[in-house]
């Protein structure tokens, strides 16, 4: 009887062929493991234990992790990058494939790089948004080594927006004119002299009713209305990204059209 160990478990117990011999099927999980053979001994042969030998096995998902290798402007606080409305930083966003992907990669691996939880009026622009794996990429980047042969990087800009400063001027000529008066004088005499002579003729009161609603909604597509307002008084400031401290998520994706594999890290956006 010959019994085969993987870590400290007992992963197949076989008896020996005429020959001595025995061939384990096991499954491995992913990763490096200490395979030794015991045998337990009998009337003619005493136990013995083989020699360790490393067994590797590939996972059948790609696998990858992601992580933010640097922020600038630097800060004394580890994975926290401060700014003021208006002023721009940047995150390094590194892909590093495992031992699984490279070995198991058949094609180019496209991982999507994309951001979430930042406040109203910040953006971020990963740059590349999408990155490349090969199977030829290696899990750390050797010293001395040129840039294409590390793990692939994205430069992720993170942008924020001051409070606007400039205002416009609404355009001249438009407001009061001759014209204008000439017939809003006119209308608010008739209007008075309908009110004074709705007191004796019940018609009059009518079409003094019906004057009052046209004018009415006349004032609601003109004062109250939005684009007059933007014309006679222009548009409104932008405002400026509201100062506090977010957790930004960075998740990369990638998809094998059967399963989508996506993990994320993080860092700390701070707005003064």
């Amino acid at each position: 009887m010959d019994e085969f160990n993987g870590n400290a478990v007992t992963v197949a117990t076989l008896a020996l062929s005429s020959t001595g011999t025995a061939s384990p099927t096991v499954d491995l999980s992913a990763g490096s493991h200490s395979l030794t053979a015991v045998f337990a001994g009998n009337t003619s042969y005493q136990a013995s234990t083989s020699t360790p030998a490393v067994a590797v096995s590939v996972a059948t998902e790609c696998e990858f992790s992601v992580a933010i290798t640097s922020l600038t402007p630097s800060s004394s606080t580890a994975g926290t990058i401060t700014l003021t409305p208006g002023q721009s930083g940047s995150a390094t966003v590194t892909v590093t494939p495992s031992v699984e992907f490279t070995s198991a990669l058949a094609a180019p691996m496209s991982v999507e790089i994309s951001c979430s939880g930042l406040p109203d009026g910040a953006t971020c622009i990963p740059t590349p948004e999408n990155l490349q794996i090969l199977s030829t990429t290696p899990e750390s980047c050797p010293s001395g080594s040129p840039a294409s042969a590390c793990p692939p990087t994205s430069n992720m800009l993170i942008e924020t927006y001051a409070a606007g400063t400039a205002s416009a001027t609404p355009p001249q000529g438009k407001g009061s004119t001759p014209i204008a008066w000439a017939i809003l004088l006119p209308g608010a005499l008739c209007l008075g002299g309908l009110a004074f002579g709705a007191r004796r003729r019940r018609w009059l009161s009518r079409l003094s009713l019906l004057a009052l609603v046209g004018l009415v909604t006349l004032l609601g597509t003109t004062a109250c209305n939005p684009r007059y307002y933007y014309l006679n008084h222009g548009p409104q400031p932008n405002l400026p990204t509201p100062a506090g401290t977010y957790t930004v998520t960075v998740t990369a994706q990638t998809n094998n059209g059967v399963t989508t594999t996506s993990h994320a890290t993080s860092f700390v956006l701070v707005v003064n």
